[in-house]
């Protein structure tokens, strides 16, 4: 008998719901931040940073940050956007001492992305793999794959060079009705081999937007 994966059905599910009778009554922003008026209503655990001439939230390593949106309007659906930086030596799906290297984003304590990330290069026809875009420990995907942008500088130890770091648009929808949400993106970074962790590899988060959908 064929298993499809829970989250992979209710996508499914969205997809034939809007295309058949159900349709958008209504949709509105309910938060919206670009970080430049370094804003931190709201968020536990904000730090605000500059990365390539724009405020960002981060760099995080080994970090988290909680989101909290309160006086939801009456909803069906959330739209989740941003953008993710995955900076520097990120080593995907590697065993210690080197990985793996995860970021996971949570709603309302339920897991929406568990995943790895890598910044590798491909050398002698090997990559090493990171799981997104599917969820760790899934190991077959080439670094940096689902990426909006791979020209970007590094920070820290890889500051002002291109291809250290790479440029992730995260969007998700999902069923929510409550009137309160909670939104967490936190890493469990691994580098035992160096003497400054947050200079080895970091994130950051920009351009958080959250709209509530009435169908």
């Amino acid at each position: 008998m064929l298993l499809i994966d829970r989250k992979v059905f209710f996508a499914i599910f969205l997809v034939f719901s809007f295309s058949c009778n159900t349709h958008v009554s209504n949709q509105v922003v309910v938060y919206n931040n670009d970080f430049e008026k370094g804003d931190l209503s709201n968020i536990t655990g904000g730090v605000i940073s500059q990365y390539n001439g724009s405020a960002v939230l981060g760099q995080y390593n080994n970090g988290i940050f909680a989101l909290t949106v309160n006086n939801l309007p009456k909803h069906d659906l959330i739209t989740i956007s941003f953008d993710l930086y995955i900076h520097d030596t990120w080593d995907g799906n590697k065993p210690p001492p080197d990985g793996p290297d995860l970021w996971e984003m949570l709603v309302d304590g339920n897991s929406y992305i568990n995943t790895t990330f890598s910044n590798a290069q491909c050398g002698g026809g090997f990559c090493p793999p990171q799981s997104y875009p599917f969820d760790y420990p899934n190991s077959y995907s080439n670094p940096k794959t689902g990426a909006y942008r791979t020209d970007l500088p590094g920070v820290c130890s890889m500051q002002n060079i291109i291809g250290w770091t790479t440029q992730y648009k995260i969007v998700k929808t999902f069923s929510h009705s409550n009137s309160t949400l909670l939104l967490q993106c936190l890493d469990k970074l691994v580098q035992t081999n160096t003497a400054n962790p947050k200079c080895d590899e970091s994130w950051s988060v920009d351009n958080i937007n959250i709209q509530a959908i009435t169908l």
